[in-house]
Order: structure tokens, then C-alpha cells, then sequence
């Protein structure tokens, strides 16, 4: 892997971690036009850069995060996040192995595409407008959904939790901030997970690469993350249905042309 490879995946990785779009989806692109799909070190890199976007959550909320007084505001994140540890600890073979399949990415993202464009008529009248007003009850149920993008690679992490989120009742807002901050525990297991399993591949170059690919997706993230919040209360969902809808005929086409879509 060269750096702009490196470049580009975080920059990847910024951009569409907390975007309802599937940063899944969009490595399969990129890394199998690179040509690097299949390379062991690329696909702990794309995970391990997941770092660098759990950094910027927390220093975009870092007035949440370092509140030591707020105990409901950790308790809930701990109640929310073990439905997908559980999860995704029991579904880690099916994962490996989905991950590689384009066909099934394709699929869950034009699903999920669909989906979106409806999103805002289906949750109307929200009752909950701000992340003091989500009981424990509420986060566990949220967390719940989370597991579909463990079970459903493609779907999104951030769109799962953001359903999840408005079908309880939470503003789209609100919504996407719980997403924000249930990533940062969640991620955070992912990554370690996956570090200690590929530790043997980190050498001295691989390590610089590494810690290029989090500050670049820790910079990108923080845009994203706060363009994110502005657009959502402005135009809503269904911009991004579409656009998941063109990526998923996008690696249709790349997998019937032959192209290498192999990349986790």
C-alpha cells in the first residue's frame, strides 16, 4: 500500500463512517479499483483507521464525553452497545466472510437505499428532542438495531442506529447524534478486535501508514460529522437513499465486469 492509497481509503473512511451511505460499500469500490482488495494488510487498514473517526466524535462532543458528572450518558451508551458486542463477537465468521461477497453488499445497500427515501415519512411526530429524554429502555432498543448492520453489511452502521433511533421516537437530529456517540464504544471494540488479530502485520512501515490513515480520517470525520448535523435538519434522508441506490448498481457493475471485489 503507498500513501495516496492510504490517503484516499481514510479519506473514505472520513467522509462516509457517519454518513448513512455504507463506508463498507465505498471501500469495496476503492479498494478493488486500486487493486489492492485482496492485500492482508489493506484490510486491517480499513478497520483500524476506524480509530481516527472515533476520535473526531469525541472531539466534536467532547463537552458530553468529558462530563464526568453525566453517569446517564455512559450508562446509556454501555446499555446501547452490548447488543452489538454480543453479536458481533457470535456473527464474526458470517462477517469475514459476507464482507467479501459484492453481490450481498449490493443488495443490502440498494435495500437500504430504498428504505431512506421513505425514512422521513415514516417516523413522524417525534417526541424525543434531545439525548437527556432517551431512557435506558430506549438506548438498548436502539442498540438493537445496530445489529443489523453487523448482520447486514452494507446497511450502515450510522443508518441502522439512526432508524433505530427515529422508529423510538427521536427527532432525525437527535437520531444521528446518539449514532455519533454509540459508534465511539462500539468502533472502538471493532478496531481493538481486529488489531489484536492482525497484529502480526504491523511492521514499522505498516504503522506509519496507519497513523497517516487516522489523522487524515480524524480530520475528515470532523467535517463530516458537523456538515452532517446541518444538512440532515435541512433536507432530510432522501438524498442519501439515492445516492446508496447508485453506489450499490455501481459495485454490480464492477463485479459483472470482472473487476476484484474481494476486500475483507
Amino acid at each position: 500500500m503507498t500513501y495516496l492509497q492510504a490517503l484516499i481509503l481514510a479519506l473514505i473512511e472520513g467522509l462516509t463512517e457517519f454518513l448513512p451511505v455504507s463506508s463498507t460499500g465505498h471501500m469495496v469500490i476503492a479498494s478493488s479499483i486500486m487493486g489492492i482488495a485482496t492485500d492482508d494488510f489493506v484490510k486491517l487498514f480499513t478497520v483500524a483507521i476506524q480509530l481516527g473517526a472515533i476520535l473526531a466524535v469525541v472531539a466534536v462532543y467532547w463537552k458530553k464525553f468529558l462530563n464526568l458528572n453525566s453517569w446517564s450518558f455512559y450508562v446509556k451508551l454501555a446499555i446501547a452497545v452490548v447488543p452489538a458486542l454480543v453479536f458481533g463477537y457470535l456473527l464474526n465468521d458470517f462477517i469475514d466472510e459476507e464482507l467479501g461477497n459484492p453481490i450481498f453488499i449490493a443488495s443490502v445497500l440498494l435495500g437500504g437505499g430504498i428504505l431512506l427515501l421513505f425514512l422521513d415519512r415514516l417516523f413522524k411526530d417525534p417526541t424525543i428532542h434531545s439525548e437527556d429524554e432517551i431512557s435506558p429502555s430506549t438506548a438498548f432498543k436502539i442498540g438493537l438495531f445496530q445489529v443489523l448492520a453487523i448482520a447486514l453489511p452494507g446497511l450502515s452502521r450510522s443508518a441502522a442506529t439512526i432508524l433505530g433511533g427515529m422508529q423510538q421516537k427521536l427527532t432525525r437530529n437527535i437520531a444521528a447524534e446518539f449514532s455519533f456517540f454509540l459508534a465511539v464504544p462500539t468502533m472502538f471494540a471493532a478496531t481493538g478486535y481486529k488489531l489484536l488479530k492482525g497484529y502480526h502485520l504491523l511492521n514499522s512501515e505498516n504503522i506509519k501508514l496507519l497513523l497517516f490513515g487516522n489523522i487524515i480520517a480524524f480530520i475528515v470525520a470532523v467535517i463530516a460529522i458537523k456538515s452532517f448535523i446541518n444538512f440532515l435538519s435541512k433536507y432530510g434522508f432522501r438524498i442519501f437513499g439515492w445516492y446508496r441506490i447508485i453506489v450499490g448498481i455501481l459495485i454490480l457493475g464492477l463485479y459483472f465486469a470482472g473487476v476484484e471485489l474481494n476486500v475483507f
